[in-house]
């Protein structure tokens, strides 16, 4: 690629930080400490290239922790890089610190020429956008308050408002779809659609998958400070997906042991009691990822402490704040449930239809009486388990489910 079409070359860059130990206390972690480095060397940019041609809409991928926000302030000549070399072609305005020279005892009248001094727009010129800054902020009415009783929001839109004036060749966005309500983010969209049809370089970090997917014509994924995947945005934001739910399968591992562990149900009755919640694979390990239209099989494990002849009960499926999802219920009675000895310990095992979305799901289950009415035992949020592959939004209706029961001798 010829370097005329190429808006920015990054090439071999390493960068690093040192994190100084924690300063000893007593004179004891003194004395144990003797002798030892002063600090620990982090490593966040490790060999680092990459072409951003003119007009890319490039959108940067990654989890917390894994070196965009480095990256973008080396780019942007905030941080200076260990090794490597990072080539500019054109004026490069970045949105990473939105708000950077604010006087929180300035009005925010007096603040926008001030940043747009900082911008290196003279007074006149200031004042000419002025009506339009204050216009898409939407902050008319608090121009000559104080910016220190702003919210963070009003803060950042102002910043925001102004910042997208500067005349630049390439942008660089640092999460400005984070902040601000959704009348800001419609807002930004209307920016980005702009950018995108004037041909602009931009650089956005982001985790809105639906922003890159819609804007970005290239997408990169960064995992500790690497490139893993460099393309199509719609592959990017899956890969991203992908990193992200292979950290929670160990997490929702650990969380189902503690739910079942730590989280005793209720069981008012003393009829039974749920003793766990649990899905297992054809080996009999615990599964915690399904992937689209995989049967999800999940086991409820009670204990029978007195003689019972019928119950009910409930199965629910929510998502992480508490939305019930699917409601699930059975009735048992007969013969087999006759046969239920006090003491014994049964397995009620349901099949669901693998009709959930990409996410996280929080499974319960409650015992009744056969009227409902009699609540014996409830086991709250006492599995979770991950759906990860779908690459279109399902709309969740109904489940199907089959059910039967087991009686462990």
């Amino acid at each position: 690629m010829e370097d005329k079409d190429i808006a920015i070359r990054i090439s071999h860059l390493h960068k690093t930080f040192k994190l100084p130990h924690e300063k000893s206390g007593t004179l004891k972690s003194t004395l144990i400490n003797f002798g030892k480095r002063g600090y620990t060397v982090q490593e966040v940019l490790k060999d680092f290239s990459l072409d951003i041609k003119k007009g890319d809409f490039l959108g940067i991928l990654g989890r917390n922790g894994c070196g965009k926000s480095t990256l973008l302030k080396t780019l942007s000549g905030i941080y200076t890089p260990n090794r490597g070399t990072v080539t500019i072609n054109g004026k490069l305005v970045p949105f990473i610190e939105l708000g950077v020279g604010f006087n929180p005892e300035l009005t925010g009248r007096d603040n926008v020429f001030l940043n747009g001094a900082l911008l290196g727009f003279t007074r006149n010129e200031v004042a000419d956008m002025y009506d339009d800054i204050v216009g898409f902020a939407e902050l008319e009415s608090f121009m000559d308050q104080k910016l220190k009783n702003y919210s963070s929001g009003m803060q950042v839109r102002l910043a925001f408002s102004i910042a997208i004036r500067a005349n630049t060749d390439i942008l660089v966005l640092d999460e400005v779809l984070a902040v601000g309500d959704e009348a800001f983010q419609r807002k930004c969209y209307d920016y980005f659609d702009q950018l995108k049809h004037e041909g602009k370089t931009v650089i956005l970090v982001t985790h809105a998958m639906a922003a890159v997917e819609r804007f970005c014509t290239r997408a990169i994924v960064i995992d500790k400070g690497r490139t893993i995947y460099d393309g199509d945005p719609k592959s990017a934001a899956n890969t991203y997906k992908r990193l992200n739910f292979e950290s929670t399968m160990s997490s929702s591992e650990k969380n189902n042991k503690k739910r079942n562990k730590n989280k005793p149900s209720l069981d008012q009755k003393g009829v039974c009691s749920i003793i766990g919640l649990n899905s297992t694979d054809s080996s009999g390990k615990d599964k915690v990822l399904y992937k689209p239209h995989e049967p999800i099989v999940i086991q409820c494990k009670i204990k029978i402490n007195k003689p019972i002849y019928n119950f009910h009960i409930f199965l629910t499926i929510n998502n992480p704040g508490g939305l019930i999802l699917s409601a699930l219920d059975k009735t048992f009675k007969g013969e087999l449930v006759e046969a239920i000895e006090p003491g014994q310990e049964i397995i009620v095992e349901w099949e669901l239809s693998g009709i959930y979305n990409d996410g996280k799901y929080l499974v319960s289950a409650t015992i009744t009486d056969d009227k409902g009415d009699d609540i014996y035992s409830r086991l709250n949020e006492g599995y979770e388990f991950d759906v990860f592959g779908w690459e279109m939004t399902n709309i969740l209706l109904h489940a199907n489910s089959k059910s039967n029961i087991k009686v462990l001798k």
